[in-house]
């Protein structure tokens, strides 16, 4: 799939079906992360890759928004360096990069936000020089639950030209 045709059809898919993924697809899932661009090339992430049934099953716990989260093939777990100024911006593009290319692959994934971070962090030994921005479920989906019309401003409604106000156009 051609990358705008995944920003353009990209949808958070919180309900997965059986299947498994190739580790050479979670591979580039991974890489896709990895590669992303950071401010002075810090890059400022760790990832924790989930692939075991009992430890998914015991993020939901942790993932209040996230109680799908057991249902995935894999999760990934996104750690950020504090120490980092632009460590939440540098590493939101690692999750954007990794996010796209699952969808370029036919693999679904939501950002979950709402988490219990001190528990997660002691359930899977994360150090507390990181934090966790946030945990991705990704799977094979239904995909009726995809590829629906995007309710989205208008261009108008967001569009300036050359200076706040001006609406191209005009």
């Amino acid at each position: 799939m051609e990358v705008f045709e995944c920003v353009r059809t990209l949808s958070s898919i919180r309900s997965y079906i059986t299947g498994d993924v190739p580790d050479e697809v979670i591979g580039e899932v991974m890489e896709a992360g990895r590669l992303a661009p950071s401010a002075r090339n810090q890059q400022p992430w760790e990832f924790i890759l989930v692939t075991d049934r009992d430890v998914l099953k015991g993020l939901e716990k942790y993932c209040t928004s996230g109680r799908f989260v057991s249902e995935a093939a894999f999760a990934v777990v996104v750690l950020t360096d504090p120490s980092n100024k632009w460590h939440e911006v540098d590493s939101t593009r690692a999750v954007q990069n990794m996010v796209l290319t699952a969808w370029g692959r036919r693999l679904g994934s939501c950002w979950i936000g709402m988490i219990d971070k001190k528990g997660l962090a002691q359930y899977l030994g994360i150090p507390g020089s990181l934090n966790i921005l946030t945990v991705l479920p990704f799977g094979y989906f239904d995909k009726g639950l995809a590829g629906h019309e995007k309710n989205r401003k208008s261009p108008r409604e967001v569009f300036h030209l050359n200076r706040f106000g001006v609406k191209p156009g005009n």
